[in-house]
């Protein structure tokens, strides 16, 4: 397969004019929509949105590669625009891009055209070339010069591969891996950049693109005992276990793409530190390793959180359906399990939802002590579910939620602390460690520490637990009224994590209090994208042709409870569109609150409203909020024209 195979001249058009990053989109989802690559023009364009989201795709030098990988796309297709006079996509570099390339992949589908289109992001840094894109008078010539580009770099590929390179006196054995989360762009330009630097400079490389098909060209055991340095340009976790005692240098894709001479001049000059795959840093450290604490904690706790919400989300639904399936009138002291259907409802989603603390605990600790850290981290969390004590190590005073926190960051530490203890064991006990050493001491430590703090961290979440039970009708409405608001402060960031994550563990109490707190947290999530939906529609003198055109996707995302799709609106205009917005999901809290609306499930938006205790009020709450939202934001936000 070539690439001109998946870009058609209908595809392509030249010398376009786009007012902002919505506008290009726009302009691309509409060249794939033609050409025949969607099942749904919006279901894409709102997977574009959401890579966007995330991170501008615009890779610098004038080029942006935005792509999705969704059951949107029917076939796998390249679209492409120029821009000659720039347009700006937020590139990190701060530069318009000029050249753009949409990507679509199917999902679920076979891989086989990632590997032309990381060919095509290879070419794409000859600036050379890239110029002669933007310059092209016809779809036609835009082509051909792809073409013959890629019959270029092939034909040098196969006549490289045939002779077997000289070994380098002078210059160093370098390698890489490159990865990004969705593989398809930024991991193969960061290769590439790292393999011309590494050329230029006169020394050998050899990179593993870690690419959505999977990891391409990898390094093998010896390859990485012979290499003096290995650079890991990298957005997401790569195994490292394998680069143990090795010189590593840590850093993003835009590292590699932007300032791949750094890199190899830092390679060069030796200040590399040693990594220990037990965790530890040497004296020298990379810029990556000094975050500050607060940021390294944060990174641990939602390395948990991420893992747990499945068994929350899953357990959680298959629980509220129990409930919405049984019968109360038969024992309201067994209800959910009064009928066999909702028995066996409520004994499996209890089960998932019985994982939470373990795997929350485990995976924190994981994210400190790499894989030692994980089982000493799920004892933990089982700990901390049991309640054990010195006095019932059998179980007493469940912690809960703060326990299982604890637990996670001490398992971490625990390992890693056993871990340097043990630095100056025999080499040849050294694969008795992972095995015997590290679980057997690091399970017995966090069983005496949790048997220990059990009946402190259980009194202080029992104590919580009251308080907010206890709570008068104006304070419960107050704590709605924060919660909303923080759901719409940062829409993925730390506030709104944090408070859905106080969601959860409120939800764990399995108590009515709980079930009112789940809801106010997601109604207030839900309100941002539906205000800003709302608002493009009644009030378009405040928005870009772009935004208007985008704005109702966001009815879709924000009743799927998918916050995120206020981002763009939010960053283009922080100061206007964020105030609003915490107004309105403020507002929907205090009155889901003040409704005593319930909810047992931690996500699903509409999709599990069946299972909303009082859900015609809830339906009001969301409505209104959403209102004022919007109302607040055709109040504060300037006409576009000014």
């Amino acid at each position: 397969m070539k690439i001109k195979d998946l870009l058609s001249k209908d595809g392509v058009s030249l010398n376009q004019t786009a007012a902002d990053q919505g506008a290009a989109i726009d302009l691309m989802v509409a060249l794939h929509d033609k050409v025949g690559n969607l099942n749904n023009k919006a279901d894409f364009k709102a997977a574009i949105e959401a890579r966007e989201a995330k991170g501008s795709t615009a890779v610098g030098m004038g080029i942006a590669v935005p792509h999705a990988k969704t059951a949107a796309v029917k076939k796998a297709g390249l679209v492409a625009i120029t821009v000659p006079s720039g347009v700006d996509y937020k590139s990190l570099d701060k530069q318009p891009s000029k050249l753009l390339f949409m990507i679509a992949a199917p999902d679920g589908a076979a891989d086989t055209h990632l590997e032309v289109l990381s060919k095509l992001m290879t070419m794409l840094m000859d600036q050379a070339f890239t110029k002669s894109l933007i310059e092209a008078k016809t779809p036609e010539e835009f082509i051909d010069l792809i073409d013959k580009q890629e019959d270029a770099r092939d034909k040098k590929n196969n006549a490289d591969a045939s002779v077997a390179p000289a070994p380098s006196k002078t210059g160093l054995k370098l390698l890489g891996v490159t990865a990004c989360p969705t593989g398809i762009a930024h991991t193969y330009m960061a290769a590439e950049a790292l393999e011309q630097c590494a050329k230029d400079q006169g020394h050998s490389i050899k990179v593993e693109t870690d690419g959505s098909g999977g990891a391409k060209n990898v390094l093998t055991d010896s390859e990485i005992a012979a290499a003096d340095v290995i650079i890991i340009a990298a957005d997401k976790n790569v195994e490292m276990s394998r680069f143990n005692g090795k010189k590593v240098i840590k850093a993003s894709t835009a590292d590699a793409i932007h300032h791949s001479k750094d890199l190899i001049d830092r390679a060069v000059s030796g200040d590399v530190p040693v990594y220990q795959h037990s965790g530890t840093i040497s004296k020298s450290s990379s810029s990556m390793d000094n975050e500050s604490a607060g940021r390294k904690a944060y990174k641990h706790l939602m390395n948990g959180v991420s893992h747990m919400l499945p068994f929350v989300i899953g357990g959680g639904i298959l629980i509220a359906i129990a409930f919405l399936l049984d019968d109360y009138s038969i024992d309201p002291s067994n209800f959910g399990s009064n009928t066999p259907v909702a028995a066996w409802f409520k004994s499996i989603g209890g089960t998932a939802f019985g994982f939470m603390l373990p795997i929350l605990a485990g995976f924190i600790a994981q994210s400190i002590a790499d894989r030692p850290g994980l089982a000493v981290g799920f004892v933990g969390g089982a700990l901390a579910a049991s309640g054990a004590t010195f006095a019932n190590p059998g179980g007493d005073i469940p912690s809960a939620f703060l326990g299982a926190l604890v637990a996670g960051f001490a398992s971490g530490y625990i390992v890693l602390c056993i871990r340097k203890l043990t630095d100056g064991l025999p080499a040849a006990l050294e694969g008795i460690k992972p095995v015997l050493i590290y679980p057997l001491c690091g399970i017995l430590v966090i069983g005496l520490v949790m048997c220990a703090i059990n009946p402190i961290v259980g009194a202080l979440n029992t104590w919580i637990s009251n308080v907010l039970t206890g709570m008068s009708s104006g304070s419960i409405v107050v704590l709605g009224i924060l919660l909303g608001a923080m759901m719409a402060t940062d829409m993925g960031g730390p506030l709104n994590k944090a408070a859905y994550v106080f969601g959860t563990a409120a939800l764990a109490n399995q108590n009515e209090t709980g079930y009112m707190i789940m809801a106010a947290v997601m109604v207030g999530g839900m309100v941002p994208p539906i205000a800003i939906a709302l608002a493009t529609i009644f009030f378009k003198n405040k928005f870009t042709e772009g935004e208007r055109k985008s704005g109702p996707v966001n009815f879709i995302m924000g009743l799927c409870f998918i916050t995120e799709g206020a981002i763009p609106f939010a960053a283009a205009d922080p100061l206007h569109v964020i105030p609003s917005l915490m107004v309105g999901s403020g507002v929907a809290g205090a009155l889901s609150m003040a409704f005593k609306c319930t909810l047992m499930a931690p996500h699903g938006g509409i999709f599990v409203f069946p299972v909303v205790g009082n859900v015609a009020m809830y339906l009001v709450s969301l409505l209104i909020g959403s209102v004022i939202g919007a109302i607040m934001l055709g109040i504060l936000k300037k006409n576009v024209n000014e």
